[in-house]
């Protein structure tokens, strides 16, 4: 049903096939060596790469995004904090960065400063005392890691993706090069993969997992398959046929609902948590574009969002949530939102054609949905006139048409590493023994499926939201290989996790933690030329406070 829809609505892309060298003189021309060499641009990426130099190491950013940043800069400026003292070194300094952009009235183009203040839904969003700003516009946000990028003077090279199928060259368990598909190859001592998708730790050979484990590989409760656990809302409220004609089975179902069985309780599956856009809007009439009609659209892909309607649901405007200048990020909201229930499985593992194509289908899922709720009829005419007042803002991602650049990849790959962070560390059940950073959010996975119950009614599933009782430390082992795989390879994105535990890790200020924390441990085991998992805890430890990382904290969660 799923993959249907995709080719049905996608655009196809192809990538620039591989250059072929004729002989080794040509080919040692494009080697490029460092110390330490950053796959990916995403927060984790610029943190580490920016750690890197301020240890003394050279270091080369290679990242697939001509944009740095990922989602602290593709639309994700409602931050989700936690608890915010447990944010520290580079990813404070980021958030103070931009306290410092908002002092500025020259920053505030679209409303007065004093205008906005401290809202949002438990995200402050400035915090005058502690001089951090949590809630942000992208492009301030891209201004900001990009100023850390050129204040080092490092070396990034955009838009090169790494040659997956030979690429990455794997000797003595070392990661001795990696070659992009533009044919350019790099040489370091350490490698860090800072992607959302893991693709040089899979390359390289290292274990990893996709999908959700059952809740008795690791003794968990809120992992594997969740029916009838209903956390955040984002569940049907009034039965509702999942019938084109409803209480017909004979019809078929409506679009966008699987026919696959759900699952047994508790039991792993292939499925991850829908991924979206985090559109950033504007209402400010002079600064926003309107929702147009996609050359693609197919009013029946919402034609549930109307019988929602119908039912009487009513919270579209809840997820608009306010950033400065008269803006939002806008995320997920109800039964039937910006996630894109079901539709990503294969991304995790898909080639960059098939990547790219359920990217596009995404996009054209979103446009498509503003769209429907800018001017279909069974919209009801309260909403279909607010949401006339809002448009893509116009002055954010001017040169993807006011679109964000990275969809909200929530998970994708997830490491088998040398210590696995499950539930029980994020409920405070266990402690881990080598802390290099803290998390504090709630375990949150959005929805996984949208299935047929056995009245042929719609549901949705996958949706938790668990608050641990307080902030808790990530080891070390979770962002390196176990013993015997991979040597000199960090993964501070793609950590060492179960689904649900990744539910929290999985935060961007923790992703800012984790990749400077990284960047710390490679640059000692060059020193000290050691293998990442001989690394002494002590050591790192020292150098990691040192640096202001949070390692440990006592107080309760706000």
């Amino acid at each position: 049903m799923y993959t249907s829809i995709i080719k049905k609505s996608i655009l196809f892309f192809f990538l620039v096939s591989m250059i072929h060298w004729s002989c080794s003189e040509v080919e040692e021309q494009n080697v490029q060596k460092t110390d330490i060499l950053v796959y990916g641009g995403t927060s984790a990426g610029v943190t580490a790469a920016v750690q890197a130099a301020r240890s003394g190491k050279s270091v080369i950013l290679v990242s697939p995004t001509i944009h740095l940043g990922g989602l602290s800069s593709g639309g994700l400026g409602f931050t989700d904090t936690g608890n915010k003292e447990v944010i520290g070194g580079l990813s404070r300094e980021f958030y103070q960065k931009l306290y410092t952009h908002y002092q500025e009235d020259e920053n505030w183009a679209w409303q007065p400063r004093s205008e906005y203040g401290n809202k949002g839904q438990g995200t402050p969003a400035i915090d005058g005392d502690k001089r951090t700003m949590w809630i942000f516009e992208p492009h301030a946000a891209e201004m900001v890691f990009e100023d850390l990028i050129k204040q080092e003077n490092i070396e990034v090279v955009r838009d090169e993706c790494l040659n997956r199928e030979n690429g990455v060259v794997v000797i003595d368990q070392k990661v001795k090069s990696i070659t992009t598909l533009s044919g350019m190859k790099y040489e370091a001592q350490v490698f860090i993969d800072a992607t959302y998708e893991g693709d040089l730790m899979a390359a390289s050979g290292v274990s990893y997992h996709v999908g959700r484990e059952s809740n008795a590989q690791y003794g968990e409760t809120w992992n594997g398959v969740q029916t009838n656990v209903f956390h955040h809302g984002h569940q049907f409220e009034t039965d509702i046929s999942a019938y084109k004609i409803p209480g017909d089975p004979t019809s078929g179902v409506l679009p966008r609902i699987s026919t696959d069985p759900p699952g047994i309780k508790g039991q792993g599956d292939h499925r991850i948590q829908a991924y979206c856009f985090r559109m950033c809007l504007s209402n400010h009439p002079d600064n926003q574009v309107p929702f147009l009609k996609p050359d693609d659209y197919d009013r029946s892909q919402y034609e549930l969002l109307s019988r929602i309607y119908a039912s009487g649901w009513d919270e579209t405007f809840q997820k608009f949530d306010p950033i400065p200048n008269r803006k939002t990020d806008t995320n997920n909201h109800g039964p039937f939102s910006t996630d894109n229930i079901g539709m990503n499985y294969t991304y995790p593992e898909g080639s960059y054609e098939e990547r790219r194509a359920i990217v596009a289908e995404h996009e054209s899922y979103q446009r498509g949905l503003m769209y429907f709720l800018t001017n279909d009829s069974t919209v009801p005419e309260n909403i279909r006139d607010k949401m006339q007042t809002w448009g893509l803002a116009r002055d954010e991602f001017s040169d993807n048409g006011h679109w964000p650049y990275q969809i909200y990849v929530r998970e994708a790959r997830r490491m088998i590493g040398a210590y696995v962070m499950t539930e029980n560390e994020i409920m405070d059940r266990r402690q881990v023994p080598e802390s290099i950073g803290m998390g504090s959010y709630g375990m949150d996975s959005h929805n996984t499926q949208r299935y047929v119950t056995e009245e042929g009614f719609v549901q949705n599933e996958g949706d938790i939201g668990v608050r641990p009782p307080k902030p808790y430390q990530i080891d070390y082992g979770a962002i390196i290989p176990k013993e015997g795989e991979i040597s000199n390879l960090l993964v501070p994105v793609c950590v060492s996790s179960s689904h649900i535990a990744y539910g929290s890790i999985r935060m961007e200020p923790v992703f800012m933690i984790l990749g400077q924390s990284a960047a710390v441990a490679a640059s000692l085991c060059i020193d000290q030329q050691i293998g990442v998992q001989e690394l002494a805890y002590p050591d790192l430890e020292s150098s990691l406070i040192n640096l202001g990382q949070i390692l440990a904290y006592e107080t309760q969660a706000d």
